[in-house]
């Protein structure tokens, strides 16, 4: 969301950046950029982050905020705590928000809104799946590709655009070129490369501070694509955090903030 121009944006793997406003919309295509020209401060609160952005000798231009948002807790990851192969189940085809999550997207809501970040973030990217918008609208806004691993889980498959209209009546998608999901594959998980590349993209945007609300894979991948280059006091939480499985990394409806440098 573009909280002073009441923006949003939606980011669409291999597709295009939708901006969503109540007048207009632009679409952009996804290019890759690499990403070894860039350090990866992750820091695990937002007083961590100012801290530490405030200690470094860098031209502030060449520099921007993070903010990196995991969907509140769907129905699907109730079923996949019980039973992995609940992600392989039709049953939770683009999974939407149980009520913890929902009451998840409202405490955080708070969060964001009392410590002023909300006033701070240029931009909005997030995924096209029902959980993620459903996510960032009740997070960062009141209206209305950072979307997860492709293929083989049927919750990480989106509906048509046809059906998502009448849900978000404030986002236009008549740029999106198929209605259906391109993208995902019953048969082939998406590469963990394609996947940072896609958040590579995100972080090389223009906006100086941005907020992601996607996916656990997502989130993981991308911030892996600049693990070498972390701040060697974060080296630490970072291999923590690749140490263990994907899910555990990001809890449902978790915010952490880094801060990108261009060196």
């Amino acid at each position: 969301i573009n909280i002073k121009n009441s923006s949003i944006y939606l980011y669409f793997k291999s597709e295009t950046n939708i901006k969503i406003n109540t007048n207009k919309c632009v679409s952009l295509h996804h290019h890759y950029q690499s990403a070894s020209l860039w350090l990866l401060l992750l820091c695990s609160s937002l007083s961590l982050l100012y801290e530490m952005n405030s200690a470094g000798v860098y031209p502030l231009h060449r520099s921007k905020i993070i903010h990196l948002v995991r969907h509140a807790q769907g129905v699907h990851n109730v079923a996949g705590e019980k039973d992995l192969s609940a992600y392989k189940s039709e049953e939770f085809f683009d999974a939407h928000l149980t009520p913890l999550g929902w009451d998840q997207v409202d405490n955080l809501r708070k969060h964001v809104h009392e410590s002023g970040l909300s006033k701070n973030i240029e931009l909005v990217v997030v995924s096209p799946l029902l959980r993620t918008m459903q996510t960032a609208v009740g997070v960062f806004g009141g209206e209305a590709s950072a979307n997860e691993i492709d293929g083989i889980h049927p919750c990480d498959r989106r509906r048509n655009i046809s059906d998502y209209k009448p849900m978000f009546p404030a986002i236009d998608f008549s740029l999106i070129k198929s209605d259906h999901d391109v993208w995902w594959s019953s048969d082939t998980r998406e590469t963990c490369d394609d996947v940072a590349a896609r958040g590579v993209k995100l972080l090389t945007r223009e906006e100086k501070e941005i907020a992601v609300v996607s996916h656990a894979g997502f989130l993981h991948h991308t911030l892996g694509a600049y693990g070498d280059d972390s701040h060697p006091t974060l080296k630490k939480e970072m291999a923590m955090f690749y140490g263990f499985m994907v899910y555990v990394g990001f809890n449902n409806c978790e915010l952490r903030s880094m801060v990108i440098v261009d060196r």
